[in-house]
């Protein structure tokens, strides 16, 4: 009787990313984004209120590397594009929720942007590797995940390497430790609620020391996503 009750609602969660794809591949028949125009949001806002993009993430979309900001450049525009929209309700951030608003007046403005930052071909910044030891615990996190704590790997999802799935799920490898880290605790402490049955679930059962290790790993794991973005480009 339990499985019949979890079946539908597992059917659920794995036709619902699929039907909005479906929604977004339409809408960009009848108007194709213009990375061209993103181009100019990213640069100089929009007059209904958002500022410029470039202001936090930088014109390539490489932010900084203090971790406040994450890199956007080469996420893919479905991923994007739906993180803005989400920002308009289920991901409450005090930053991006205002911009999020002023770009939902007019969803060409979202899509627009969001093609500009995923069709860059940005470098990675040096950064700064944390221990050995950490890498290794965050790494095992990443490629095995616990089983005793029934811990999934996140490269189940997140890809080998965590060069990513697109549309949906996005890269991870060369992302800043301490974005990743404060993502996984604001969905650990239910203030992230985008993906609640998915990362809410798996950072409710990681510490303090799994978070900052897994995040370390994938802020060095850059090399894997330099080489496999060409292939899934072609």
């Amino acid at each position: 009787m339990r499985l019949r009750r979890l079946l539908p609602a597992g059917a659920a969660l794995l036709l619902t990313p699929l039907a909005g794809i479906t929604l977004v591949r339409s809408q960009s028949v009848e108007h194709p984004p213009d990375p061209g125009r993103g181009a100019v949001i990213a640069a100089q806002g929009v007059g209904s209120g958002a500022p410029p993009c470039a202001q936090c993430h930088a014109f390539n979309g490489a932010s900084d590397s203090s971790g406040a900001f994450p890199r956007i450049a080469a996420q893919s525009a479905y991923y994007l594009a739906k993180q803005l929209r989400d920002f308009s309700g289920v991901r409450s951030n005090a930053f991006m929720s205002p911009i999020a608003n002023s770009l939902s007046t007019d969803d060409d403005d979202i899509a627009d942007v969001a093609a500009y930052y995923a069709g860059l071909d940005t470098p990675f910044l040096p950064l700064k590797s944390a221990a050995p030891e950490v890498i290794k615990r965050g790494e095992e996190l990443a490629t095995i995940g616990n089983a005793e704590r029934q811990v999934q790997a996140c490269n189940n999802c997140h890809g080998p390497g965590g060069i990513g799935e697109p549309p949906a799920i996005p890269y991870l490898a060369g992302q800043y430790a301490p974005y990743i880290a404060f993502e996984l605790k604001m969905w650990q402490k239910g203030f992230r609620k985008n993906s609640a049955n998915s990362m809410g679930v798996i950072a409710k059962k990681l510490d303090d020391q799994e978070i900052a290790a897994v995040a370390a790993y994938y802020q060095q794991v850059r090399s894997s996503l330099e080489t496999a973005m060409p292939q899934v480009s072609n």
